[in-house]
């Protein structure tokens, strides 16, 4: 594996994973002018930092002697990753946990021009300076120290992936039900504004024109009678409409159940807010979804107040 064995690109690959939290860490947190965990995980370690570091290494060694092949293999290789690796977390947690759409040249929010040419500069920077000195201090690890850290550190490292993978799941489906739900709570609404529209409509026609209308038409058949048709003319008049009402209400009682019932289910899940969740939210402030932005910044909002308390 080029000039160093397996286990030290693992030990580089979590070094570079801190630097890149610390790294994005500070400057999110500048942005917000609060502290951020930046990331995926709880840990501080950005993995996306590390496999690109150890990545750009790859690539470049062969091509080390010209900067030039450096840079343009850091560039190919650092997009590919970011693209592909921002396509793959959309897909299974339903968001992006970064965006550039708002960037010039960019496809898709997973990748831009200035991004990928930083990515270059970055591979320039990271073989030429940072990672000798890393290197060098690995290189001089005493092996049964570095194999400690290995094996603490890996198991740290996947307890906490496969924690943050499972709410990350658990959070995307909850945007995916959210959304849901406030669909169908929308249509039930309409369909019962709709039900008390039509109720009073009907109210309104059935003590006016049809009352107005059968008791005419009574009193010009027999004016000996009128009183008796009319009577009997109203008693139909207000069976039908009692009839009416009845089955108008059943429905708008119906409907109001079930408004009420995906509402509490709602709540619920936009409710569920614990550590890993919240911190999901507030650490990836540039996060964003197409399909379910409102349902991401009612969560959001949430994770604030809650994190305020």
């Amino acid at each position: 594996m080029y000039t160093y064995p397996w286990y030290h690109w693992i030990t580089f690959f979590f070094i570079y994973s801190f630097f890149g939290w610390i790294f994005e860490s500070t400057y999110v947190s500048l942005l917000q002018r609060r502290f951020v965990n930046r990331g995926f995980l709880r840990i501080p370690m950005l993995p996306l930092y590390g496999t690109g570091a150890v990545m750009m290494l790859w690539l470049s060694l062969p091509v080390q002697d010209s900067v030039v092949l450096v840079y343009f293999a850091g560039v190919v290789g650092a997009t590919v990753l970011e693209y592909v690796t921002g396509y793959v977390m959309e897909k299974l947690f339903k968001m992006k946990y970064w965006d550039y759409s708002n960037q010039p040249f960019n496809l898709h929010g997973y990748i831009c021009l200035s991004s990928s040419v930083a990515w270059g500069f970055l591979t320039i920077f990271l073989t030429e300076v940072i990672h000798r000195p890393i290197a060098e201090f690995v290189l001089g690890m005493n092996p049964w120290a570095e194999a400690v850290l290995l094996v603490v550190v890996g198991a740290v490292f996947a307890a906490d992936t496969v924690v943050s993978v499972k709410e990350a799941l658990d959070l995307g489906k909850a945007l995916e039900a959210m959304t849901k739900m406030k669909a169908e709570l929308d249509n039930l609404q309409v369909q019962a504004a709709l039900l008390r529209s039509e109720l009073e409509q009907r109210l309104e026609s059935v003590s006016a024109a049809e009352m107005r209308a059968e008791a005419s038409n009574r009193l010009t058949e027999a004016k000996a009678d009128a009183a008796a048709k009319m009577t009997e003319a109203a008693g139909r008049v207000a069976e039908a409409a009692a009839s009416f009402i009845h089955e108008h209400v059943k429905s708008e009682e119906a409907l109001t159940a079930r408004i009420r019932v995906l509402t509490e289910k709602r709540e619920t899940l936009a409710g569920h807010m614990n550590f890993y969740r919240r911190n999901l939210l507030r650490g990836n402030p540039s996060a964003s979804s197409v399909r379910f932005a409102a349902a991401l910044k009612e969560l959001r909002e949430k994770a604030d107040r809650k994190s305020d308390i």
